[in-house]
């Protein structure tokens, strides 16, 4: 039997090339080797307000660039978070086997504190929520950035207790990750990994932006103080800029790039980002042109789905003596 692997993304902000490069592009390559889940995780979007119908719209346009992306419904369940009420159920069972030390030590929910006078529950539950998303499909392979991965080990820590206490009831996920994707970083700030929740016009390269936008960004992306790229000494900003080139296309090396001026540099990324992502925005408007379609794929991963939730949900309650 194929090893189950998981891995999900928000229904916030605008997915861009570093989505697409250090995630999707790596889900569509390992799908058929692997039984795939691929999720879009609303609930955890909701751990801060989201306008209900500006979400709703999110979700159908993730589902649609996952689908655009290479993602095939034929060899991945494609979901909702939402839509699977064990998501849910089982967060609230971990919940309460997870000791509160051990979330308040967690990177993430520490830097937003710091940057907030109030924190939601939400913020710190959500490494729970995300426990819950993995061991509800009793998923080997959960292919995550290294900003994920205390998470991650969060859920293997989770999932080990648990079974101390309870009887063998959860897989342990795997550390050992599928191959890794770039790793990109913003534009503006290169010393940064490129984010949907970074608003700053020249931050991102968005996976629908034409084509005029894309140069535009590229061309205002921060470089160094040398006249051309020098592969022995490079900036972070001109690093990034040949990272997103290489892994757009791999015919692209760094012996090309080798004594370019920037300018003629940038405009070189620029016309390789954009034939990147010409095939994917024109398959982006064909699975949009049919609402219904994304829809019925949506609805097809649940149904697909759903007896490995409710299996987990029902075997998690028993071990825990709750009525079943």
């Amino acid at each position: 039997m194929k090893a189950r692997v998981l891995s999900g993304v928000q229904p916030t902000g605008r997915l861009h090339i570093g989505n697409y490069l250090g995630a999707l592009k790596n889900w569509a390559e390992i799908q058929t080797k692997y039984e795939s889940i691929f999720c879009i995780v609303d609930l955890h979007a909701i751990t801060v307000y989201q306008d209900p119908a500006e979400l709703r719209a999110k979700i159908r346009e993730t589902a649609a660039l996952f689908l655009a992306s290479g993602i095939d419904p034929r060899h991945s369940s494609v979901i909702v978070q939402s839509s699977v009420s064990g998501h849910a159920e089982l967060a609230w069972m971990l919940t309460c086997v997870t000791p509160l030390g051990w979330l308040q030590r967690m990177t993430q929910f520490k830097a937003k504190a710091e940057k907030q006078d109030t924190i939601g529950d939400g913020i710190l539950q959500y490494p729970v929520l995300m426990a819950a998303d993995i061991l509800l499909y009793q998923a080997g392979v959960v292919p995550v950035g290294d900003d994920q991965s205390q998470h991650l080990e969060l859920a293997r820590d989770i999932a080990q207790r648990f079974n101390s206490l309870y009887g063998d009831t959860f897989v342990m996920p795997a550390t050992s990750l599928p191959t890794v994707g770039a790793r990109i970083m913003g534009l503006d700030d290169p010393t940064q990994k490129m984010s949907k929740s970074t608003t700053g016009a020249g931050h991102a390269i968005a996976l629908l932006d034409e084509p005029k936008a894309i140069q535009k960004k590229i061309a205002r992306a921060t470089t160094d103080s040398l006249p051309a790229v020098d592969p022995d000494n490079m900036g972070p900003g001109v690093a990034n800029l040949l990272t997103i080139a290489e892994a757009c296309d791999p015919s692209f090396t760094k012996a090309q790039a080798a004594g370019l001026r920037y300018g003629d540099f940038k405009k070189r990324v620029a016309e390789i980002v954009i034939a990147r992502l010409e095939p994917i925005q024109e398959r982006y408007r064909q699975v949009t042109s049919d609402l219904a379609y994304i829809d019925s794929v949506l609805a097809e991963g649940r149904e697909r789905v759903f007896p490995l939730a409710e299996n987990t949900v029902r075997r998690t309650k028993s071990a825990m003596g709750l009525y079943v």
